[in-house]
């Protein structure tokens, strides 16, 4: 089947599914069982997850693998000081999957090398924990959530705050009815800490680096300093920008709070306008307007400037007709209306960390053969919604989106839902 019939055809089996517990599989359900763990990317975020996991009883870690030989050897002797073993190095993922001492597999490398290492793992029997956003297009999210029910891997996204308290509570209160008829939701993320990302010239890879298979899928280009660790975000042949790193948690917990999923149509503007110069292609400034069946919501964001919405950097606002709830990775609270009955809400802070609580979550469902908080098939849609609103900046146009069709109106808009792989590199089958 061509990959076109695939996406249409299998976008309402894939997304639809219900989330009913996995049947049950009898390898290494004890407690007393150590659970072995690999890291795929191990420079950032991807090692922050696995210390999440080390801290859990009989967890360990036996391989790490990255493209970058000088990283990949800081973080095996940082993994020896914390378990006192070493674990086995690789430079290429698919020699780690070929190992029988793994039981799941971290993904913690950029989005657009998230589809094909987390199949493939899938495929080779092994659990997967996911860096988010989950895909790097649409067409790789519906893939990688066929191929999980396909071999009934348990998969946990990264979304942790689907596992911290403060946020379920919160969005409790909004389940509640108490701020009457929610209309409007609000989400934004302005941080002053996100740097300008000037431009560079070429220069040749780092000594050490893979950069050929750092590219993979990706269109091949010349090596930029810019297009490597930690800013990579900010380029389309990898990343989403703010839209698909902040985005994802926080539009994930507006959805999880209104039950909705697919929106019916999605307009956005901005562009380079604090930083026109800027060596990044995504916007620094940008807003998105999500029109739901009963509720609109908003996405904005800014490179640079920390003057969000509330008097907060980054949050999520349920606005009643009673009252409005205003939640971040902080606390929350509730402001109701002046007319209302409604009593107000002092903020409440947050409580325990979220990416732990994440982590455990994961080894119990290892265990238990359930399905884990941020399940793929969660991730898959916020990963959709969030991607829909980078689709309309890039289109410049106001998209109506068919859900069960997975597909817009917008002939030209729906060329950007397919993964568009190089090098060599094949999409992979759900």
């Amino acid at each position: 089947m061509i990959r076109r019939d695939f996406l249409q055809k299998t976008t309402a089996a894939t997304l639809g599914l219900a989330a009913s517990s996995l049947p049950a599989f009898a390898r290494r359900t004890s407690a007393a069982d150590a659970i072995r763990f690999g890291l795929i990317g191990v420079n950032s975020m991807g090692f922050a997850d696995l210390k999440a996991h080390l801290k859990l009883p009989n967890v360990t870690c036996t391989a790490l693998c990255d493209v970058d030989s000088g990283v990949l050897e800081k973080r095996a002797a940082e993994v020896q000081q914390l378990t006192g073993k070493r674990p086995a190095t690789y430079g290429d993922f698919r020699k780690m999957l070929e190992s029988k001492d793994l039981d799941a597999v971290i993904v913690g490398t950029p989005d657009h090398w998230h589809a094909l290492p987390a199949i493939y793992a899938m495929e080779a029997g092994k659990d997967v924990y996911c860096e988010k956003p989950l895909a790097n297009s649409i067409e790789e999210c519906r893939l990688m959530l066929a191929a999980a029910r396909r071999y009934n891997r348990v998969v946990q996204v990264g979304q942790w705050q689907r596992s911290h308290q403060h946020w379920q509570d919160a969005l409790k209160f909004v389940q509640s009815g108490k701020l009457g008829n929610v209309r409007l939701v609000k989400v934004w993320g302005y941080f002053n800490w996100y740097k300008e990302v000037p431009s560079l010239p070429d220069a040749p890879a780092p000594a050490g680096v893979d950069y050929d298979l750092w590219l993979g899928p990706a269109p091949k280009r010349p090596f930029n300093p810019n297009r490597f660790h930690g800013t990579w975000r900010h380029f389309w042949d990898y990343g989403g920008g703010l839209m698909t790193d902040w985005g994802v948690h926080l539009i994930d917990m507006a959805l999880a709070g209104m039950n909705a999923t697919a929106p019916l149509s999605v307009s956005a503007a901005g562009g380079r306008f604090g930083y026109p110069d800027s060596g990044m292609e995504t916007p620094d400034t940008m807003q998105a307007l999500y029109q739901f069946d009963k509720f609109s919501l908003v996405w904005a964001h800014g490179v640079g400037i920390g003057g969000g919405d509330y008097g907060r950097e980054h949050g999520v606002a349920f606005v009643g007709n009673e009252g409005t709830l205003v939640v971040d990775r902080g606390g929350w609270e509730v402001q109701p209306e002046k007319k209302s009955s409604l009593e107000a809400v002092p903020r409440t802070a947050q409580v325990g960390n979220g990416l732990d609580n994440h982590a455990a979550n994961f080894v119990d469902c290892i265990r238990s053969r359930k399905r884990p908080n941020c399940d793929i098939e969660i991730a898959a849609n916020t990963a959709i919604v969030c991607q829909l609103g980078n689709i309309a900046y890039r289109s410049g146009r106001k998209l109506d989106w068919d859900a069960a069709k997975g597909r817009f109106s917008d002939k030209t808009a729906n060329e950007y839902l397919a993964a568009q792989y190089h090098n060599g590199w094949k999409v992979p089958k759900g």
